[in-house]
């Protein structure tokens, strides 16, 4: 895979270009269909999978109020790099690029950079200066420009064969705690990444349970409560608890993510993690004492431990 972050790095045309275009927030299963469509596609033709995504997020930069991203650029990326294709061009996202027409895209853009040979997209794929470019106009300039314009059907989820995948949905059931159901949309649990930065030292020598604690990298957060989950950091892959919240036992009223990791006691301050949510254990909740939330938390194990066989 190549990552192609300036546009103008593009020589020449690449071989019989099998394009896809769209924000990828989430790289749900959605996502993933169009990604394998290109590649089959490119594979028949002989030509190049294309990828093409935009950063930051097209309406931060119109000024529209914007959701909280699912996949953040890094993760974004992994995830389109991870389906196989063989381009990825993440173009940076600006006031000037919005004016750009449709026409002037697709000329000037996808034919004479790109070499486009054919191109999937949705059914309500939009392009180009107030989104003038809908399915209809790009099939007639592709009829005129020699290029294919495939429209790609919708995704459902398999479990309620009603709910269309989307990242509308995703970030719903992230935000309700609903974290063990979005796997039939994202095809893998949705995943918190952050920095273990030093906490407020109560974890092990209070409760008697250690915390990594986590400056978040996100802006999805699953809702406030306590999870099981799946961790991965520079020590390996482990199993734990984590507490969304604000610890009300210890009235300080500021807001954290621990993660208590089962059977693990190294040093991994200053270093990148990863949470994969698996699912909700409960709300967060009050106690009258250290004692009784340590009695809480050590059944919040057991039970995540019965989850995560």
């Amino acid at each position: 895979m190549e990552l192609i972050e300036n546009i103008n790095e593009i020589s020449s045309p690449f071989r019989n270009a099998v394009v896809t275009i769209g924000n990828f927030d989430g790289v749900h299963k959605g996502h993933q269909a169009l990604l394998h469509q290109i590649i089959k596609k490119a594979e028949q033709i002989k030509g190049t999978s294309v990828a093409i995504t935009f950063e930051p997020h097209p309406l931060r930069v119109l000024g529209y109020k914007s959701p909280p991203l699912i996949t953040r650029k890094d993760q974004k990326i992994e995830l389109i790099s991870a389906a196989g294709v063989d381009k990825i061009i993440c173009i940076p996202f600006t006031k000037k690029f919005a004016c750009i027409s449709a026409e002037n895209f697709i000329n000037e853009f996808l034919i004479k950079k790109i070499g486009v040979k054919a191109i999937i997209i949705g059914y309500d794929y939009s392009f180009g200066k107030n989104r003038e470019g809908n399915i209809s106009f790009l099939q007639k300039i592709g009829k005129d420009a020699d290029f294919n314009v495939i429209i790609s059907d919708w995704v459902n989820d398999k479990e309620s064969q009603t709910d269309r995948i989307s990242s509308t949905k995703i970030r719903e059931l992230v935000i309700n705690g609903e974290v063990n159901k979005v796997i039939n949309f994202l095809g893998r649990f949705y995943q918190i990444r952050g920095k273990v930065i030093k906490g407020r030292k109560r974890g092990g020598t209070q409760v008697g349970f250690p915390t990594a604690n986590i400056k978040l990298h996100d802006e999805l957060c699953p809702k406030i409560g306590v999870y099981a989950v799946k961790v991965e950091c520079i020590k390996g892959n482990f199993n734990g608890v984590a507490n969304i919240g604000y610890s009300p036992t210890f009235k300080d009223n500021i807001f954290t993510v621990e993660v208590h990791l089962f059977d693990f006691s190294e040093d991994i301050y200053n270093t990148r993690i990863r949470v994969n949510m698996i699912k909700r254990l409960r709300d967060e909740k009050k106690f009258s004492n250290i004692k009784e939330l340590s009695a809480q938390i050590e059944e919040d194990i057991n039970q995540a431990k019965q989850i995560l066989k």
